[in-house]
């Protein structure tokens, strides 16, 4: 069973920088494509960015291209979200997310994904 552990969330204030990291254990083959998502108090889930674990397609949500960047490391054991200016439109519980045979045109899609984190808090606020 795979198992997505984030860390790194906190308070920051505008135009500052978080990065988010997100531990994957219990079979990192079968994780082939990482995903992360965020909710805000009172709103849906959205799509933030994706990536193929072995490399490949990226995706970004329109709000964070050019300020958040997604990537794992090389033992590709941990996936991270390097968010920078930060917006305090940036304010959610951000969530990691991994899933296998993820097509292309589901990258962005919640319901796509099978393995889910639970969560960590980004505030941005002066």
């Amino acid at each position: 069973q795979v198992q997505l552990v984030e860390s790194g969330g906190g308070s920051v204030q505008p135009g500052g920088s978080l990065r988010l990291s997100c531990s994957v254990s219990g079979g990192t083959s079968r994780t082939i494509t990482m995903g992360w998502f965020r909710q805000a108090s009172g709103k849906d889930r959205e799509f933030v960015a994706s990536r193929r674990w072995q490399g490949g397609a990226v995706r970004y949500a329109d709000s964070v291209k050019g300020r958040f960047t997604i990537s794992r490391d090389n033992a590709r054991t941990t996936g991270y979200l390097q968010m920078n200016n930060l917006e305090p439109e940036d304010t959610a519980v951000y969530y990691c997310a991994a899933g296998s045979g993820i097509i292309l045109s589901s990258m962005t899609s919640a319901s796509a994904y099978s393995y889910w984190g639970q969560g960590t808090q980004v505030t941005v606020s002066s």
